[in-house]
């Protein structure tokens, strides 16, 4: 047999409790700032903030979260939903810059037979792509390789997201053309 794969960040999440008490999302706007950089939180506006995939598909893998808790669309309030996806334009313009991918995906995964892992606080997936990214280890031995390090991703990321007001009015986010492609 060949040598084998290691995906030891894996375990993590293969012991965890499944059945959440509290929302996972829910207590990082309060949190302090040592707990935000630990739960890899790389920005945070008024109504929503950004933080990267724990169990990422690859490097970059960010979640968006409203701070409200709901589960579907349709319960935001009109300015959560706005700021929601204003925060979602802003984060990919930053992704982009950031990462030099050549393109993404964007998804929400609205219930728990759609595939949301917590189903119960909405929050959009933005995962950058790369022409090549994908190989064959997803297929074979549902492993995926990540090359970068949650926390190096996370410090390198910071400096692009760093122009976001942390407690601005989510509307006045300012123009996706501030970024220009180097951290600031």
């Amino acid at each position: 047999m060949g040598n084998p794969l290691w995906a030891p960040w894996r375990i993590e999440y293969i012991l965890a409790p499944k059945g959440h008490a509290d929302c996972i999302f829910c207590g990082i706007p309060r949190a302090s700032e040592q707990d935000q950089r630990s739960r890899f939180v790389v920005a945070s506006t008024r109504r929503a903030f950004v933080m990267l995939n724990r169990y990422p598909f690859a490097s970059g893998h960010l979640l968006i979260v409203p701070h409200a808790h709901v589960a579907s669309l349709d319960a935001l309030d009109p300015a959560d939903h706005e700021a929601l996806f204003r925060l979602v334009r802003e984060s990919t313009t930053r992704l982009r810059a950031a990462l030099k991918c050549e393109a993404m995906n964007i998804g929400i995964n609205l219930g728990t037979a759609a595939g949301a892992g917590i189903a119960e606080h909405l929050h959009v997936h933005i995962v950058p792509r790369w022409s090549g990214d994908t190989n064959f280890m997803p297929v074979l031995a549902d492993v995926r390789v990540v090359p970068q390090a949650l926390e190096a991703t996370r410090d390198h990321l910071l400096g692009y997201f760093a122009d976001l007001p942390a407690a601005s009015i989510d509307g006045d986010i300012g123009p996706a053309s501030a970024v220009r492609g180097e951290a600031t």
